[in-house]
């Protein structure tokens, strides 16, 4: 089993990136007129190539640290109780502050039910946090979440009106959207869009390049590059920024 585990992760690390011809993988995929690299699982079925040119557009409607407008833009789909989304939240918070003006992240939502069916209603709560504290306010919960959340599962879902009320929010009116479920068809959608681009497991991004080409990255990089496990976000982001 742990044999297993090792090979899996072997399969995913390092993530593979083509960026305008700096080869940064080692399963890069080719098809007509497409990047597209081999996949995750999700529930036993091995996706055979991420399609990132049929994400979504990015819009002003998103959830954006940074601006619509910046060169680069990294869309990434998380689940809330995903330790390696949890572990990528902290390299995306470095490398947003690192490139501050040059890169953008985007959020959204691929909650796994079959692994973690707790993150559904979570990202429910993030949208919630939006609705009262505008895109400010979705960044500081989804922020806090990842810093109380022991992942896989493990949250208790009477801390979300608590994690509201940590950052600001009013807890009554948080607690009434929440049990409305008003934004259960947002993540469906997020979900939908997710599916619809090859994701197969979380975290899964799309990075957009100062030339709007897109490039899937189907894992949980870290800052720097690691000799063991391959290239880090930031040897990413310089090649996006180049091209």
């Amino acid at each position: 089993m742990e044999e297993e585990a090792k090979k899996q992760k072997d399969r995913l690390l390092p993530a593979s990136i083509l960026i305008a011809g700096v080869l940064i993988s080692v399963s890069v995929v080719y098809s007509t007129g497409k990047k597209s690299i081999e996949g995750d699982t999700l529930k036993g079925n091995l996706v055979d190539a991420a399609s990132p040119e049929k994400m979504a557009e990015v819009t002003s409607a998103d959830h954006i640290r940074g601006s619509v407008h910046a060169p680069v833009l990294v869309v990434e789909f998380s689940d809330l109780e995903c330790p390696f989304c949890k572990a990528f939240h902290g390299t995306m918070q470095t490398i947003v502050k690192e490139y501050e003006g040059e890169v953008a992240w985007v959020y959204r939502h691929f909650p796994i039910d079959s692994r973690h069916p707790k993150a559904r209603k979570e990202a429910e709560a993030t949208e919630c946090a939006a609705e009262l504290g505008g895109n400010d306010g979705f960044w500081k919960y989804v922020d806090r979440l990842f810093e109380l959340t022991p992942s896989n599962n493990g949250l208790d879902p009477a801390l979300l009106p608590k994690i509201a009320e940590d950052v600001g929010l009013d807890k009554a009116k948080f607690e009434s959207c929440l049990a409305s479920g008003k934004y259960a068809g947002k993540i469906q959608t997020h979900l939908d869009d997710a599916l619809a681009s090859g994701a197969g497991g979380t975290p899964y991004s799309v990075v957009i390049t100062k030339k709007k080409e897109r490039y899937a990255v189907p894992a949980a990089l870290p800052v720097e590059d690691d000799p063991k496990t391959g290239p880090g976000m930031r040897t990413v982001i310089e090649a996006a920024l180049e091209n």
